[in-house]
C-alpha cells in the first residue's frame, strides 16, 4: 500500500471523478486552505450543520439515536457551543476506487483552537458526501468556517483489489447525499 501524490489524486479526480467539486490547487489566501496537497485533498465542510443541545433533555444513543438532540443550522459560520459537538457534511463528493482506502485527518489551524474533527476512513468503492463530526473541547464557543478546509484526506492505494468492498456489502452509509445520522 503506499501514499499517493497530488498528480496521481489530479488524474483520478478528472479521470474517474473521485472528487466533485474537484480543486486542483491549494487555495489559502484569506481562508483556511483546502484544494490539493502534496499528499492529500483539504475537503472544505459546506454551510449545513446538526449542532448537539441539551434542550430536550435526549440521551445520545448510537443504536437508538434521537435526532432531537440536534438543531439545524444553515450559515456561513457555525458558532458550536463549548465542549460541545457539531454534525457537517462537505462540499465535496467522493466515489473511492476499489483499490484505495483513505484516511481523514484535522486540520492544524482548527487543532490548534482546540477544535477536533474526526471522520471514518472511506472503504474501497464508498461514495457519497462526508458527514464531519466536529468536536470543540475547549471552554469558549468555537466558530467553523463553512466552504473553507475543515481536514485533510490521505489516499492509499493497495497493490490487490480488494475481496469485498463498501459497496459489495451494500454500506448502510453508501450514496449518502447531507448529513447522515448514526444507522445499525
Amino acid at each position: 500500500m503506499s501514499v499517493k501524490s497530488d498528480r496521481w489524486i489530479r488524474r483520478m479526480a478528472l479521470e474517474q471523478k473521485m472528487i466533485e467539486p474537484f480543486v486542483d490547487r491549494q487555495v489559502r489566501e484569506g481562508v483556511i486552505s483546502y484544494g490539493v496537497s502534496s499528499y492529500g485533498y483539504d475537503m472544505r465542510v459546506a454551510d449545513e450543520f446538526r449542532i448537539f443541545t441539551n434542550v430536550n433533555s435526549t440521551t445520545v444513543d448510537p443504536k437508538q439515536f434521537d435526532a432531537r438532540s440536534l438543531v439545524e443550522f444553515k450559515g456561513d459560520v457555525c458558532i458550536i457551543p463549548p465542549n460541545s459537538f457539531a454534525l457537517g457534511r462537505s462540499v465535496e463528493y467522493f466515489r473511492i476506487p476499489r483499490s484505495v482506502l483513505t484516511i481523514c485527518v484535522g486540520k492544524s489551524t482548527y487543532a490548534r483552537c482546540g477544535i477536533i474533527v474526526n471522520v471514518t476512513p472511506f472503504e474501497p468503492e464508498w461514495e457519497g458526501f462526508v458527514t464531519l463530526e466536529i468536536s470543540n473541547t475547549t471552554p469558549l464557543p468555537a466558530r467553523i468556517y463553512a466552504n473553507e478546509g475543515l481536514c485533510q484526506v490521505i489516499f492509499f492505494e493497495s497493490d490487490e483489489i480488494c475481496e469485498q468492498s463498501y459497496k459489495d456489502k451494500k454500506g448502510k452509509y453508501q450514496a449518502q447525499g447531507g448529513i447522515v445520522l448514526p444507522r445499525i
